[in-house]
């Protein structure tokens, strides 16, 4: 049996990486694939008092627990299971859930570091690099923030010009250049699939 074909989706907070991924997942059978969502391995910050994570740089690779990442995708392409953190935004911290996620044909990783983090990059049989327009990106985060982390816009775009923009240029952008496919704004997500399912058959020996 093949192990898993690893997939990352990169790009800038609001590219729509998540987006992407459930579209791919959405194409293939329940039993066949999964999404990774990296945003599950935050570090933990429950030792820290609440009122000081907020003042984290959630957007440097540092913020990241890239062992444990690590560790669950070489899992995964091991054919065994994980028990994959449940992250709290709202309080910046793990709560004591955890998933259960078995081994899948097909395993989407979206996070917006994943090709800055060597060791993360390589295990990828296909990197997509989301390029999405800065402005874009930015109204769908605090979109996003508003409604579904309970922020304020103010506090969204303090820590957009502090930490989520001059990272995006020093870690996530400079990434793009080992992306195998870059997608522009308006791109087609079905074409997108297409290409997948042809390198999943190719993979098997279904097509050379």
């Amino acid at each position: 049996m093949l192990s898993p074909f690893l997939i990352g989706i990169c790009g800038g907070t609001g590219a729509g990486k998540t987006f992407l991924a459930r579209k791919i997942i959405s194409a293939f059978d329940e039993t066949q694939a999964l999404i990774i969502d990296t945003d599950s391995y935050y570090r933990d910050r429950s030792h820290v008092p609440l009122h000081e994570r907020h003042h984290f740089n959630f957007d440097h690779p540092d913020a990241l627990d890239i062992p444990l990442l690590t560790e669950h995708l070489h899992s995964l392409r091991g054919g065994h299971q994980i028990k994959k953190q449940v992250y709290d935004f709202t309080i910046h911290a793990r709560t004591k859930e955890t998933v259960v996620l078995e081994p899948k044909e097909l395993i989407v990783v979206d996070g917006i570091l994943i090709f800055a983090i060597e060791d993360i990059c390589r295990l990828f049989d296909l990197k997509i690099f989301i390029d999405e327009a800065p402005d874009i990106r930015l109204l769908r985060r605090i979109e996003r923030d508003v409604r579904e982390r309970g922020r304020t816009i103010e506090s969204v775009a303090q820590q957009y010009l502090a930490t989520v923009r001059p990272m995006h240029f020093q870690h996530v952008e400079p990434s793009k250049v080992r992306a195998d496919i870059i997608l522009k704004p308006g791109y087609d997500a079905e074409k997108v699939i297409a290409s997948i399912r042809r390198l999943q058959s190719a993979r098997q020996g279904g097509t050379h």
